[in-house]
């Protein structure tokens, strides 16, 4: 295995070990909540949102839909010129890939009566980093002998990874 290959199948084993979590949020509250019975201010102000996460909207598709747009047309309930058409199949979901306000509307005459949600998007929230306890010298041994294993087996893989003859060009 070249150098180059072995670096990039070290980055992906990397990145697999340090993967950020992202949540999904059924908007409302619920598993077909995109209506206008429910208040999605009081809603979205329970709610923490981090860039990666998701946004499940349930809903009648014959009914309502759901359009990103901006700020303005967001607070005026125009869904003229919108930014993207979220709606699919009446169980879609969204991601909230930047940290900004994103703003979503309900079309066909529905915004009016409250069907609109605005979410600040957070950055998302580095890993946490774990602590290092202080460890009994009784216990050294054990760590010393897991550190071992740990690279053995790490070892394996890659060798498995070369014999294979698996490269990522």
């Amino acid at each position: 295995m070249g150098r180059r290959n072995t670096w990039v199948l070290l980055t992906y084993v990397t990145v697999l070990m340090i993967e950020v979590e992202s949540s999904l949020h059924r908007v409302g509250g619920g598993k077909y909540n995109w209506n206008p019975d429910v208040n999605f201010s009081d809603w979205a102000n329970n709610q923490r949102f981090y860039a990666g996460d998701w946004l499940f909207f349930g809903f009648d598709r014959t009914r309502h839909n759901i359009l990103q747009v901006n700020k303005s047309s967001y607070e005026q309930c125009i869904d003229d010129d919108f930014i993207f058409n979220v709606t699919r199949g009446g169980r879609d979901v969204f991601q909230l890939v930047q940290p900004k306000p994103y703003y979503f509307i309900c079309g066909r005459g529905y915004c009016v009566k409250g069907m609109k949600l605005a979410v600040n998007v957070l950055p998302q929230l580095p890993p946490s980093i774990p602590t290092v306890p202080i460890i009994p010298a009784s216990t050294a041994n054990t760590l010393i002998i897991d550190l071992n294993a740990f690279t053995a087996i790490a070892i394996t893989i890659l060798t498995a990874f070369n014999s294979k003859a698996l490269y990522f060009d």
